[in-house]
């Protein structure tokens, strides 16, 4: 397919998208939340909700680092780890309060003191303690002297890598902006490393904490359960053991899994942007990492015992922000690829791939994606094609492929119109709805959306899309968003025509003609005119939209006259008189005549007289009072044309023609200013009027 489709998905802002962009403001409430939780109570629904949260982020995090190829790629990881402890620790604190004050503290816990340890509080403490001393002194103690040690090496590295890059700077090898982010990176790691020398002794402290805590909960749970609540000592003993032990397997799971991530991270800097943008960006950056904490997640949701409801909930938030990103990366892989940049600032690069510019282009707003996307049954590419096809046919000029590109700077329902990457026009469509145009017969007034009809110019309403059937009834002509816009592509592109046109399409269409014609082009090309001259011709036919479909004929024409002049728009005149059926064809009307307004003698003279020739062509140099009432006269012709119901056409003498053309195309654009030896001699002209100029007034 010759049209090109650039459409970048998905457009429209998911839910996830618009939290990261606030991501600041809520990694600030979190914290202040965090700290909250430590004074005020939880019910224990919601504490089971924080706890799998936070055996879930724990979880995630380990994974991320484990895709995590060098720590930059997770630079706010002593910071996250600061914050991780710290709701950990809120979360010991919460419960703690709930098994002193009630001897329960949630769903969550009560299983895993009954269940993970099968309901004996001995074989509990002795897990618990397990799993302190590998974080303890496993874990904790490695990931410390590693981080240790790197801090230390890479501080002492800095010197030598400094220096490695003032050396290639001053080789040419790199610029001042790549000395800069280097010089930022090997800064960066030794902050890292330094941070994560300190952040260690987060995960060594919370390792003592958890010891502490337990000792103090089941003592503390002890004195009440006997003092308070009047137990025995052995179900005191029991109840309150089997909470605490709950509550340190529930918190230390997660703690450790964040000090194997703690040991992983330091075995393989900073950032500009701010903490929440780096923990949403670099956390949400791996979707793998996501889809495997979602599935895990839900498998915990299956242990018997454990609430369904949150884990589900958490895995389902897990499981749409995973399939989201894939979804993302799946549309990035497919847009074009980035130029990569040379290694050497030195070396040749070949930078003719950014100086391409499409001919034409069609950019639409994220609302319109539907139109354009074949997988959601957009037709716009193909009727483009059809639209391609229909210009061949009518103009005999070869439409370049058009690229169809989704823009967020545009409104959800806006289209731009590109000729070689300038704007050229523009409207909007609205999806679901209908344009009624009235053609002068409906008088029944529509509810709806008032508008301009972009290609014509006529009023008309977007009416809801079940109010079609009523709107054609009441004699409205009511047309589908696609077809608006492409209506306004097709006549855009026939009154651009001529800019269109370059000079390799002329080449083109002439070696075309060549097949057919090659004694005439042989002839002409390049012997007495080049292609160039033949394109400034061609230029000007297609600029009042005369079809060249019959290009051995122009051409014909052209070596006939053009070894007597060159003044293109001589040449222009004769070919337009060779070519005069095809031009009257154009402009008759339905019932086989040709109605037209008609130039005084006088007034042909006055523009004759005025001609100028230029480099540029010639043009009809006016005082600005008589182009005023030129133009006045004009108007006034044309819309005595229009309430007539005909065509606006004006029959002159081929001397003042193209000159009278160029005076009033910007006012008229859709006026036809014909010669009287273009008209074929079979056609019947009748005149509309006359405009004259009679003792200095337009009539």
């Amino acid at each position: 397919m010759a049209v090109q489709a650039a459409i970048h998905r998905p457009t429209t802002q998911s839910a996830l998208t618009r939290i990261t962009k606030h991501s600041d403001v809520m990694v600030a409430f979190l914290a202040v939340l965090i700290i909250g939780m430590m004074v005020v109570p939880l019910p224990p629904v919601l504490l089971d909700l924080l706890i799998i949260i936070n055996i879930t982020g724990a979880l995630m995090i380990m994974l991320v680092t484990m895709y995590t190829t060098e720590p930059l790629q997770f630079s706010s990881f002593p910071s996250l780890l600061l914050l991780a402890t710290l709701f950990r620790l809120s979360l010991n604190i919460s419960a703690t309060r709930l098994i002193l004050l009630h001897a329960s503290a949630g769903d969550v816990i009560a299983t895993f003191g009954n269940f993970v340890v099968g309901g004996n509080y001995v074989v509990g403490l002795v897990v618990f303690l397990l799993l302190v001393i590998i974080q303890f002194v496993v874990i904790t103690n490695g990931a410390g002297r590693v981080a240790e040690v790197a801090a230390r090496f890479t501080l002492d590295a800095m010197p030598g890598k400094q220096m490695a890059i003032d050396a290639d700077l001053n080789a040419g090898i790199i610029d001042e902006e790549q000395a800069r982010k280097r010089r930022k990176t090997v800064s960066s790691e030794a902050d890292f490393y330094g941070a994560m020398d300190g952040a260690s002794k987060f995960v060594r402290g919370d390792a003592i904490a958890a010891i502490i805590m337990i000792i103090v909960n089941i003592l503390g749970g002890f004195i009440v359960g006997v003092a308070q609540k009047n137990m025995d000592i052995m179900g005191a003993l029991q109840t309150y053991t089997l909470l605490t032990v709950g509550e340190g397997l529930v918190s230390q799971i997660p703690a450790l899994l964040i000090s194997t991530a703690t040991g992983l991270i330091v075995t393989r800097s900073a950032s500009e942007n701010n903490l929440g943008g780096d923990l949403t960006s670099e956390l949400l950056g791996q979707p793998r990492a996501l889809s495997l904490a979602a599935g895990v997640v839900l498998l915990l949701a299956l242990v018997p015992g454990l609430p369904k409801i949150p884990f589900i909930l958490v895995a389902g938030g897990l499981g749409y922000a995973a399939w989201t990103l894939l979804k993302q990366t799946k549309s990035a892989k497919t847009a074009p690829p980035a130029p990569k940049a040379a290694a050497r600032a030195a070396e040749p690069e070949d930078m003719t791939a950014l100086l391409g510019v499409d001919a034409l282009e069609v950019e639409i707003g994220y609302g319109l994606i539907a139109l354009a996307d074949p997988r959601q049954g957009g037709e716009m590419l193909d009727r483009i094609t059809l639209v391609r096809r229909q210009i061949a046919q009518d103009l005999g000029i070869i439409v370049p492929a058009v690229r169809v590109r989704d823009n967020v700077q545009l409104r959800p329902n806006e289209y731009s119109i590109k000729l070689r990457s300038v704007e050229i026009a523009k409207g909007e469509v609205y999806p679901g709805q209908s344009l009624a145009m009235n053609p002068g017969g409906a008088t029944q007034a529509l509810v709806g959306r008032e508008t301009v009809e972009p290609a014509f110019g006529l009023p008309a309403t977007w009416i809801p899309t079940a109010l079609q059937g009523d709107a054609e009834m009441h004699g409205y002509t009511v047309v589908d968003p696609l077809t608006v816009l492409i209506t306004h592509l097709s006549e855009t592109i026939r009154g651009h025509a001529d800019e269109i046109i370059s000079r390799q399409d002329m080449q083109a269409l002439v070696d075309a003609a060549r097949k057919n014609a090659a004694s005439v082009v042989d002839e002409l090309i390049p012997g007495i005119m080049s292609v160039g001259d033949v394109q400034r011709i061609v230029q000007n036919l297609l600029r009042e939209r005369v079809s060249i479909k019959d290009l051995p004929s122009v051409l014909e024409i052209l070596a006939d006259h053009a070894r007597t002049t060159k003044d293109p728009d001589v040449l222009g005149e004769y070919v337009r008189q060779g070519l005069a059926r095809a031009i009257t064809r154009q402009h008759i009307h339905t019932d086989g005549r040709l109605y037209a307004f008609t130039l005084h003698p006088r007034l042909e003279q006055i523009i004759a007289d005025s001609v100028r020739h230029t480099e540029m062509g010639g043009y009809a140099v006016l005082d600005p009072d008589m182009s005023n009432r030129v133009l006045a006269g004009t108007k006034e012709q044309i819309e005595r044309m229009t309430e007539l119901g005909y065509g606006p056409v004006c029959l002159c003498s081929p001397r003042v023609r193209p000159y009278f053309r160029r005076l009033v195309e910007r006012l008229a654009p859709q006026l036809a200013v014909l010669s009287y030896g273009e008209v074929a001699p079979n056609v019947d002209v009748e005149s509309t009027g006359m405009m004259s100029i009679d003792d200095g007034q337009t009539v």
